[in-house]
């Protein structure tokens, strides 16, 4: 027997009792309930309900479908709302392939950025199904669900759109797969921090223009990371070990870093730093913010006093890839559900390894590479890509009493 389907679409003022109502006159009807939207936006309703009926001739569905039609502009004239109905079929009904998760962010999000991304979405050829805001400070973020795309494709030309128009793009596919994330593995120096603990030491050593100068050669991997370690570190010899407490005193978390660790937490995450700076100051973070696990290097300390020298194996861009594989073990996890988050060339290899790489306020070359780049200033920003709303976290801080940010 052929399937037939009214579209009833209710928009105007929301009140409380219009979706019970629409349905309590539905209910007298042989009809079913094939799908349903509904969305409020500044007290303004949109309410989208799709019911299927039996068709054909013989089984009298004109007169039942003429009845209930009337009795929905009844209910719609009640309410003061708007009423637009429109009948189908559902036998060519299909989802359409490729369902994706586009994620854009900016500080403000302008009319002509959205008109760019819904251009380039078009083009491509796919459809975005459905809009929803996702946070409104201190950056805006709203996630589109897109279908009929090529997601390495749409992420090739969102990223260009994205970079003119100065905001972030993440494409990401839905399902399963997104939501089974249960790792994030970040980086600490400019990441987890604002940044470099060894620029923080060299300024104690008196030192730092010339750390500095070999740290930013590192980042944009113009120079290899170990080497470009070991001259750094030779310049810090003879200071005296006090200066690390010193040192943990002037660390300054990344706005929205408590916020990321403490949601994530609560939805039973594991989480893990890894840093090619050193212990002496990553084991006071792991205290502070509850971290699952964590590699770093260690300075060498002799009598009282900093030798100038690494101990054990260095904590370059392959052993951050490796500590990611070795958390991944230890948590019981498959790589793919893991997350890692850097800035610099030295967090390359773990960006690439991980089930979802961001390049958070990263150089070019690191930005190229991931799979997608977050460049406001605030590290919670990853959440929305996540698909965790600003309001979903406010209201948990809120029931356990945490001042959020």
């Amino acid at each position: 027997m052929d399937q037939r389907t009214l579209l009833i679409t209710l928009t105007g003022p929301d009140r409380p009792g219009v979706t019970s109502r629409l349905f309590s006159v539905l209910s007298g009807f042989p009809v079913t309930v094939a799908d349903i939207e509904q969305v409020v936006i500044r007290g303004r309703l949109t309410l989208g309900v799709l019911v299927a009926y039996a068709g054909g001739p013989s089984t009298g569905t004109g007169s039942t479908l003429g009845a209930m039609w009337t009795a929905v502009e009844r209910v719609a004239e009640d309410l003061g709302l708007e009423l637009e109905l429109s009948t189908g079929s559902t036998t060519k009904e299909q989802r359409r392939r490729g369902r994706l998760s586009v994620s854009v962010l900016g500080a403000t999000l302008q009319p002509a950025a959205i008109a760019g991304i819904a251009g380039r979405i078009a083009a491509a050829g796919a459809n975005i199904d459905r809009i929803e805001r996702l946070a409104q400070w201190p950056v805006t973020c709203i996630e589109l669900s897109v279908s009929g795309a090529d997601p390495s494709a749409l992420r090739v030309e969102l990223a260009a759109e994205a970079a003119a128009l100065h905001v972030d793009v993440a494409v990401q596919r839905t399902g399963l797969s997104r939501r089974a994330k249960r790792l994030v593995v970040m980086d600490v120096d400019s990441t987890l921090i604002q940044g470099e603990v060894i620029e923080l030491l060299a300024g104690h050593a008196g030192c730092l223009e010339e750390v500095a100068r070999v740290t930013e050669e590192a980042m944009r991997g113009e120079l290899d990371f170990a080497e470009s370690l070991r001259r750094r570190v030779a310049l810090l010899e003879g200071l005296p070990a006090e200066v690390f407490e010193q040192v943990r005193q002037q660390v300054v978390l990344t706005p929205g870093a408590r916020t990321l660790v403490r949601t994530l937490k609560r939805l039973d995450y594991r989480f893990a730093i890894v840093s090619g700076g050193f212990t002496q100051i990553t084991d006071s973070l792991v205290d502070d913010l509850g971290i699952d696990y964590s590699a770093a290097n260690v300075l060498e300390v002799v009598d009282g006093r900093l030798t100038g020298r690494v101990v054990g194996e260095i904590v370059d861009r392959p052993g951050k890839a490796r500590a990611l594989e070795r958390f991944a073990r230890e948590a019981g996890l498959p790589i793919s559900q893991t997350v890692a988050i850097g800035d610099g060339a030295n967090d390359l290899d773990m960006i690439a390894a991980a089930g979802l790489g961001i390049a958070f306020n990263a150089k070019p070359v690191v930005r190229e590479a991931a799979d997608t780049a977050v460049n406001t200033p605030y590290l919670d920003s990853i959440l929305y890509l996540l698909g965790i709303s600003r309001d979903e976290v406010e209201a948990a801080d809120a029931e356990d009493g945490v001042l959020t940010r």
